[in-house]
């Protein structure tokens, strides 16, 4: 299989960086991959979780928003947030969403719907966390 450089940067590292064989990106408007040779696009991504597959291991890896950049030197994501499953504070997450949670009542008309859509997009992650593909 044909590799291609990725890149994943987050404001406060270099998340990865590296030949691979395939991304699958959480994007907007629905999750796609990305192989060696794929047509130059940019995407919006939503928080999900970003899974890279390199000689025949993969790394799963939480992204909470930001840009995915296809062009003919590979994939840049830029994300606001960046973080390994496995450094991931389960326990903190599960407090994040508590605290979403409590807060819907604060909002009101779109701002409720991002809300409310934020907030679904942590519990899937969430769900798939607990789900014993992710173990």
């Amino acid at each position: 299989m044909a590799t291609f450089h990725f890149d994943l940067v987050s404001p406060e590292k270099l998340a990865f960086s590296g030949e691979v064989d395939q991304v699958d990106v959480p994007g907007i408007e629905g999750d796609f991959g990305v192989l060696a040779g794929h047509a130059p696009v940019v995407a919006v991504i939503r928080p999900g979780i970003l899974t890279v597959t390199a000689g025949g291991t993969q790394q799963k890896i939480i992204v909470l928003g930001g840009l995915a950049e296809v062009s003919d030197k590979g994939l840049t994501v830029l994300a606001d947030v960046a973080t390994s499953v496995q450094d991931l504070d389960r326990a903190q997450f599960a407090d994040t969403i508590s605290v979403m949670e409590e807060k819907l009542a604060e909002h009101a008309g779109s701002e409720l719907d991002r809300a409310l859509e934020r907030l679904d997009h942590f519990k899937s992650i969430q769900h798939q966390l607990t789900s014993t593909a992710m173990h």
